[in-house]
């Protein structure tokens, strides 16, 4: 991948666990529509049933295709997770599951494969199964190798065994849900834990905390209601979404102002030789349109770059710091009224005391090493 969007968009919301019916949604108009603004990046996964195919029969169809050349757009998709709680990681699977998915997609080539949600499978099995990528990898079939999944601990151990293993870093990193407005544990020892396995690009996806941060509550799918947010941080997270509705002027919501903080954040960690973006989902052209209209509020496009009177998402690459500035207050008083699920992940975890960041992460690198 030689550039990093600012945005990507999610395949998750063309899934049985976010919606009800994905096959009566308007896939390859919101495709078609997300290239037209520049959101020219696709992340998606088998276990998005029927995302792929969705996806697939959308990007095959004459109106896309004759537009809108293979090497136009990057395509990232997942292997290992089946159902929510079955997995397949053998090499064997991991093959065929990348012979579909090219399958599906009617190409060549996967910009990029992920071991889907590695936590809930041994780190043997994650090391063995990357091995497998990187096979397919030498034979041109993916081009970048990574891993997914939430619990970053368990991401930077896997991480580093590869490495170990296989005399390379993985080249990506995916994790849900971990920098949000609710949730910067990522920005806090994440990434240190990432660099230091030599990841040198993050995608964070799920800014909203997979439908978590926005007024209204959680989206229900067919498969019900899966989410892992407990009630208490349910309700705060309501409460924070009435403040921001009853705080401003403005026309405002929780989701907007979540979403404008997640990709201020990813474009906040970018260093030099470590690039961090945001995934989010959509299933609507009114999202998608809205989440880009969003993206563009704290970000801009270079001064002296030559760009049309209408520039498209690609080409806002750099941070609005005064746009930013502007919105801090709405960000600290969202924190504000989260309070205590301030830094609570997903998994369970609470942020470790804040003058003892340095101890935790040499803990969490010791017991990472101690695995070699």
């Amino acid at each position: 991948m030689t550039s990093i969007p600012p945005l990507v968009m999610g395949g998750a919301g063309f899934s049985y666990q976010l919606h009800q019916e994905p096959e009566t949604l308007p896939v390859r108009d919101i495709v078609l529509r997300a290239f037209e603004l520049g959101v020219r990046t696709i992340d998606t996964s088998p276990y998005y049933e029927p995302s792929e195919q969705l996806l697939g029969a959308a990007l095959a169809h004459p109106e896309v295709r004759g537009k809108y050349a293979r090497e136009e757009f990057t395509l990232m998709t997942k292997v290992g997770r089946l159902t929510e709680h079955k997995f397949d990681y053998s090499p064997a699977w991991v093959r065929q599951s990348v012979a579909r998915s090219l399958e599906r997609f009617q190409t060549t080539y996967l910009d990029v494969v992920f071991c889907h949600d590695v936590e809930f499978v041994t780190p043997e099995e994650a090391v063995g199964a990357v091995g497998v990528l990187f096979e397919l990898q030498q034979a041109g079939v993916i081009r970048r190798v990574g891993i997914s999944g939430h619990n970053m601990k368990t991401l930077a151990r896997v991480a580093t065994l590869a490495r170990h293993r296989h005399g390379r870093p993985l080249d990506v990193i995916q994790t849900w849900a971990q920098l949000t407005l609710q949730n910067t544990l990522a920005e806090r020892w994440g990434f240190e834990l990432f660099r230091a396995a030599g990841i040198h690009t993050v995608f964070c996806s799920s800014p909203l905390a997979v439908g978590l941060l926005r007024n209204g509550g959680i989206p229900v799918g067919r498969t019900g209601d899966w989410h892992p947010a407990p009630p208490g941080l349910r309700a705060a997270v309501q409460q924070a979404a009435q403040w921001v509705e009853e705080s401003r002027a403005r026309d405002e919501t929780l989701a907007s102002v979540a979403l404008r903080y997640a990709v201020s954040k990813a474009m906040q960690n970018r260093r030099d030789g470590f690039m961090v973006t945001t995934i989010t989902g959509t299933s609507s052209i009114s999202d998608l349109e809205e989440n880009v209209v969003t993206a563009k509020k704290v970000l801009k496009v270079p001064e002296g770059v030559f760009s049309s009177e209408n520039p498209t998402l690609e080409q806002y690459t750099e941070l609005d710091n005064e746009a930013v500035a502007r919105d801090q207050p709405l960000f600290d008083g969202v924190r504000a009224v989260l309070g205590e699920w301030v830094d609570f992940d997903l998994s369970g975890t609470r942020a470790p005391d804040e003058h003892a960041g340095g101890v935790q992460n040499v803990a969490i690198k010791s017991d990472i090493h101690s695995s070699l």
